[in-house]
């Protein structure tokens, strides 16, 4: 077998990847993946299938908006434990118990019909969006504690294979089924893929990182188990520096993807078109640069590969800047859609390990839902208001150069931050702590 100059065989650059805790990240991405993919286009297609009015279709987005304060509950899967299920352990207790309700959620969304109750099929939506947004709290605390701390890269990858093919999957089996057998069907077929993540914490069992918050009584002893999380996160040195790139890091990349599509319609790109190079080359591009960022964490660790992969996502809107001015080219728009993909998969898995990173073991779930709300926030909500604003005032060419330097500061932030040392001191105990470091109750 063929080494490198290293010594090292392509085989040792794959086997990361084939370890316990990576591959239940894999799997815990699968369920995580499918809840969102229930009330985003599938249920677009559904209503909209069912004669329901466009101004009506778009409302439903408002259900997503559950994802973005799941941090207001995130505390409870950490400091309340469950009644007879608890004694399989904290994590798998509520692994368990947030798998059932996001499966009765999908039942629930699939029981109603819009077209006799749309109030009802709005408050089913929203359900699924809080079940499924419970989920994910519970999915990220339980993958960042399986994983040890070399192995964040990694496992954030292996995490967004399972999440794009768990929501492909969902979202393709629906549509299938649907054409078939009916909505109905459609949706409750789609509840087994919650079960990768149930069927994980029974087998992998209770994270050896995990660390339970010393038990207290009392309102006094609520209070405390609501911020302690973020009192804990806030208390480190450049806790708002660290804030302020999580905020800030993806403006560039976000702007740049909000208004894509409407960029591809109007140099005249076909259906065909968009559907063979946005979605089919994207999609793989997106799979390669997944394993990339893997592989660059591994072998240039955390502060290095995250700069890496920032750079590349600031640099990757300068090919649609070209391509707006280049107008119509497939070569053109596969180019900067194989681009964009690759960089935006390096960041995925590079930047998520960083905030995986961050997280003090006592209060995962709390800090990751945190620092996941505010990293999606600016870029979605802020920025989303101004997209189409911009592009009618300066144009396409420029509103893309315009998000490479909206991108710039979030670059030099954590080039500074990794200078000055503030990325080292900001790490939390998961981003250091191995199995047998952990320490019981709220020292430390």
């Amino acid at each position: 077998m063929a080494a490198r100059a290293d010594g090292r065989t392509w085989v040792d650059g794959v086997r990361p990847y084939l370890e316990r805790g990576p591959l239940a990240a894999f799997a815990l991405g699968v369920s995580s993946g499918f809840p969102y993919a229930m009330i985003a286009a599938t249920l677009t297609t559904r209503l909209a299938q069912g004669g329901i009015d466009k101004k009506t279709v778009t409302a439903f987005s408002l259900a997503f908006l559950v994802y973005n304060i799941k941090f207001l509950w995130a505390w409870v899967v950490d400091g309340v434990r469950l009644p007879v299920i608890g004694a399989l352990g904290q994590r798998v207790s509520w692994l368990l118990v947030a798998g059932v309700l996001v499966i009765a959620a999908v039942a629930n969304l699939a029981l109603v019909d819009p077209r006799t109750s749309i109030g009802a099929t709005v408050t089913a939506a929203i359900l699924v969006g809080v079940a499924g947004s419970t989920f994910d709290v519970v999915i990220d605390a339980y993958r960042i504690e399986i994983l040890e701390p070399r192995q964040l890269g990694v496992g954030s990858g292996m995490s967004q294979y399972g999440w794009r093919i768990g929501s492909t999957a969902a979202a393709s089996l629906a549509l299938v089924i649907a054409a078939r057998y009916g909505w109905t069907a459609a949706y409750l077929s789609t509840a087994v893929l919650a079960l990768p993540a149930m069927l994980t914490g029974l087998v992998v069992g209770e994270p050896r990182r995990h660390r339970e918050v010393a038990p207290r009584r009392g309102m006094a002893a609520a209070a405390a188990a609501v911020w302690a999380p973020f009192v804990q996160f806030f208390a480190r040195p450049g806790a708002v520096v660290v804030l302020a790139f999580i905020l800030i890091h993806k403006i560039g990349d976000t702007l740049g993807q909000l208004v894509l599509r409407l960029l591809l319609n109007d140099l005249g790109f076909s259906n065909d078109e968009i559907a063979l190079y946005d979605v089919g080359v994207g999609f793989w591009a997106f799979l390669v640069g997944i394993f990339l960022g893997g592989a660059l964490y591994a072998r240039r660790g955390l502060k290095r590969s995250v700069l890496v992969s920032l750079v590349l996502m600031a640099v990757s809107n300068a090919s649609f800047a070209l391509l707006a001015a280049a107008g119509h080219s497939n070569e053109g728009l596969a180019g900067a859609i194989l681009f964009e993909n690759i960089a935006s998969g390096i960041g995925g898995v590079t930047v998520v390990a960083y905030f995986s990173a961050l997280c003090d073991l006592r209060f995962t779930a709390a800090q990751y839902a945190l620092i996941s709300a505010a990293a999606s926030v600016v870029g979605r909500i802020v920025t989303g208001a101004i997209a189409g604003a911009i592009v009618e005032r300066i144009g396409y060419v420029g509103f893309y150069w315009l998000t490479v330097v909206l991108a710039m500061p979030g670059v030099l932030l954590f080039w500074w931050m990794s200078r000055s040392g503030l990325v080292d001191r900001s790490v939390g105990s998961a981003g250091t702590e191995g199995p047998g470091d952990a320490r019981d109750g709220m020292s430390g």
